[in-house]
């Protein structure tokens, strides 16, 4: 083929190229590594780039650097693999929710953080920032905090070297976070303190699948109003062991396949 007979890429199709240039070794990006990587100008990738950044399609960080954005896993959750998760889950997430009325949520990896696939929650729950769609820090949040400890040494080294502070609490020292999800792995489930917002705690417990890979986190938020949710702790473990055994019965065992960003 000559290069005249090389057809040109529509808007659309440059915009899908600057979006598939996105996986899981290249999960943040500079505009010099995306016009790279989907073999378009520097200017061309500038200007789309901005367009999506104005659609939430694409997000910059502090760094500069661009991330997937919240439109894209939105409509991640239209995926049926997510569909399915959210319906074989959502009866031990109202179980959960029964015991204390606090909000219940179920989270898969995405990057370098947390999507949000469900939640429950009612009236008199504490109003959070979570909800289905939202993709929260891994260091800040209980769901967050069980994947990031069960993650591969890339991920973690990502999120070490990028800790921002969202309240006092927050744990921005990367020396303490890294020795916290070593005791996470080995006790079994991960605890915050107003970390991500004032007011607020939390604790989560993994999901496995197949082979005992953590494919997902369950998690409680609550009100910091001094209940010890540390009782929980067993019921949201026994809960956790029953959906992880009905998840690979339903086929949804392989984290690959729930992972928004692989």
């Amino acid at each position: 083929m000559t290069e005249k007979s090389v057809p040109t890429r529509t808007v659309t199709g440059r915009a899908l190229a600057v979006l598939d240039t996105f996986d899981v070794k290249h999960r943040r990006q500079s505009l010099a590594s995306i016009s790279r990587r989907a073999d378009l100008p520097l200017t061309t990738v500038h200007r789309l780039v901005h367009e999506l950044e104005k659609q939430n399609a694409l997000v910059r960080g502090s760094d500069g650097d661009y991330e997937i954005g919240s439109k894209i896993w939105r409509l991640g959750l239209l995926a049926s693999v997510h569909s399915d998760l959210r319906e074989v889950a959502l009866p031990y997430m109202e179980d959960v929710y029964q015991l204390h009325n606090d909000a219940v949520q179920i989270a898969v990896l995405d990057g370098l953080r947390c999507l949000i696939v469900e939640r429950i929650a009612g009236s008199r729950t504490l109003e959070v920032i979570s909800k289905p769609g939202s993709r929260l820090a891994l260091h800040a949040t209980g769901v967050g905090k069980v994947l990031l400890a069960h993650g591969d040494q890339e991920l973690q080294k990502a999120v070490l070297n990028s800790l921002d502070r969202y309240t006092d609490q927050t744990i921005t020292d990367p020396g303490v976070l890294e020795t916290q999800l070593k005791t996470i792995k080995v006790q079994g489930f991960a605890k915050t303190q107003e970390e991500l917002a004032e007011g607020a705690v939390s604790i989560a417990v993994p999901l496995r699948g197949k082979g005992g890979n953590v494919i997902a986190a369950l998690g409680i938020v609550a009100p910091s109003d001094g209940r010890d949710l540390g009782k929980l702790v067993p019921v949201m473990q026994v809960t956790g062991a029953a959906l992880s055994k009905k998840l690979v019965e339903a086929g949804l065992g392989d984290a690959a396949r729930l992972q928004a960003s692989s």
